[in-house]
């Protein structure tokens, strides 16, 4: 991108190389936050609705993830998708796979917590009607994740803005690579650091703008959903 115009400038000419880094963005942040719901919503339902010994540091230790440092994270899977860690061999290491996978392990604990605290609250309410249901453990899960489903919408979006913001770790295991694996976050670093502050800022602010959009479409399906459903 040319360092004389802001990134205002940019969007409203259509800067193929800005839409790019969107693009990308987008990707990375939507595609670990769909793994990390697949992973982090039944694992805490799981956790919430199963008792086993342990179970209360499992619940701190899972807390606790909620605020892994970035860097580290990036430093463990930048380790494990090196050409001599154990997932070397499929070449993923400054990749937006990396990335993703990066950003997942990250996203997942925070859905995972926020998962298990709402579906342990839901089932204290309807313990008893489940029970005389007769519902075996999978169809507890189930049931108790479909009630929760509008409220498992702010973990989702919780976890999107941890994906969004993320910048340490994607830059570990992505490399920054210009029209590759360059992101919002990254290329506002590199600006930052290069000095051009008000493309750095221009560029904060369209993430910004990005963040409310994607919160807002999620509000509003949320909405009509609970509408629909009554």
């Amino acid at each position: 991108m040319p360092n004389d115009v802001s990134a205002i400038q940019l969007v409203l000419s259509g800067d193929p190389a800005l839409f790019a880094i969107v693009r990308l963005s987008l990707y990375v942040s939507l595609s670990a936050v769909v793994l990390a719901a697949l992973i982090g919503i039944p694992l805490g339902a799981w956790i919430a609705l199963t008792r086993f010994p342990g179970r209360q540091g499992v619940i701190v230790l899972l807390n606790a993830l909620m605020g892994l440092p970035p860097v580290v994270v990036g430093l463990a899977v930048y380790l494990a998708l090196s050409r001599s860690g154990p997932l070397g061999a499929f070449g993923l290491l400054f990749t937006a796979g990396a990335m993703i996978i990066a950003q997942t392990v990250l996203v997942t604990p925070i859905i995972a917590a926020l998962t298990r605290q709402t579906i342990e609250d839901l089932w204290i309410e309807y313990r008893d009607e489940l029970t005389a249901m007769n519902l075996g453990p999978v169809g507890r899960v189930t049931a108790l994740i479909w009630d929760a489903r509008f409220s498992l919408v702010t973990a989702l979006l919780a976890g999107f803005g941890r994906a969004a913001a993320e910048v340490g770790a994607i830059i570990i295991v992505g490399g920054n690579i210009e029209g590759f694996t360059r992101t919002m976050t990254t290329a506002i670093a590199l600006e930052t650091s290069k000095g051009d502050l008000p493309l750095a800022v221009g560029l904060g602010l369209v993430l910004i703008a990005i963040v409310i959009a994607v919160n807002a479409l999620a509000w509003t399906a949320r909405r009509a959903g609970e509408r629909l459903a009554g």
